[in-house]
């Protein structure tokens, strides 16, 4: 059997169902065991991700085309999928603590498995549209998913945080979740880290609107939702610094900001038609 980018990416979405499986395992049944092989799992599905790219990368060429595996829905879908997995892993070898990974891992397994199963989805190697001809492509996308995927992560740090609310010691499986102002902290550091890598991509698609089609900004339906979302998480950002806000509010508007997100992903390219609708195909 021929190895190909789309059998191991295939994998990849199994082994990150599977991962997401354990980690939840892990936080109802606290088995130690359990949590171990969860990461090995996940790492796995890492590089089998990350082989599956890179294979995927070298058939373009092969084809004639040589782009980055970065220019449909499909190869966002599984570049966004491992670009959360690697936040995640960062932040569980920062923290130790997986139980983190039953939030986390979920928006990665889902995604990948939208990605393989959906049947909209358009999987096959093309050709780049003279719009997408940029080496802006790969830093425009890049510093998007960062932001994007950090998101995600603050996101399901927020619903722990909400699910966690005034549980003590001894109260079950909340009492196994990490200590409420950890995961405050957490989720902060995290919008910020997703706020900055956002903004670099919104300043990189400028540049590369003005040099595809002539002008900065044109008010395309996806520019503007990306900075309807820049400014839900600039607002929380603010509440923190300025007013102080912590806890439950946080955790709904990082919540809210991924809404966002998801919308500007995918509700865009599906409701609503403008220079970046090839992104459906």
């Amino acid at each position: 059997m021929t190895l190909t980018s789309s059998y191991l990416l295939s994998l990849t979405t199994f082994a990150y169902l599977a991962a997401a499986f354990l980690y939840l395992v892990l936080w109802v049944f606290r088995v130690r065991k359990v949590g171990v092989l969860a990461t090995i799992v996940t790492v796995g599905g890492f590089s089998l991700q990350t082989a599956g790219i890179i294979l995927r990368w070298i058939e373009s060429y092969q084809l004639g085309y040589g782009h980055a595996p970065l220019s449909n829905l499909y190869e966002s879908l599984v570049f966004f999928s491992w670009v959360t997995i690697l936040v995640y892993l960062v932040l569980e070898w920062r923290i130790r603590n997986r139980v983190i990974g039953a939030f986390a891992t979920p928006f990665a397994s889902l995604t990948m498995a939208y990605a393989s199963f959906s049947p909209r989805v358009e999987d096959a190697i093309q050709p780049l549209i003279p719009a997408l001809q940029s080496n802006w492509l790969i830093a425009h996308v890049v510093t998007c998913f960062l932001g994007y995927a950090s998101f995600a992560v603050a996101c399901g740090l927020g619903i722990m945080y909400l699910i966690r609310g005034d549980s003590r010691e001894g109260d079950g499986i909340l009492s196994s979740l990490p200590r409420k102002r950890v995961i405050d902290d957490l989720m902060h550091q995290t919008i910020i880290f997703g706020f900055l890598w956002l903004s670099i991509g919104i300043i990189t698609g400028a540049v590369w609107a003005n040099e595809a089609w002539g002008t900065y900004w044109s008010w395309d339906p996806k520019e503007t939702w990306s900075l309807i979302t820049w400014f839900v998480y600039a607002i929380a950002l603010h509440a923190r610094f300025v007013k102080g806000w912590t806890g439950n509010r946080i955790a709904y508007l990082s919540i809210i900001g991924f809404i966002s997100v998801i919308f500007t992903y995918f509700g865009v390219n599906f409701l609503l038609s403008g220079l970046h609708s090839y992104g459906s195909q």
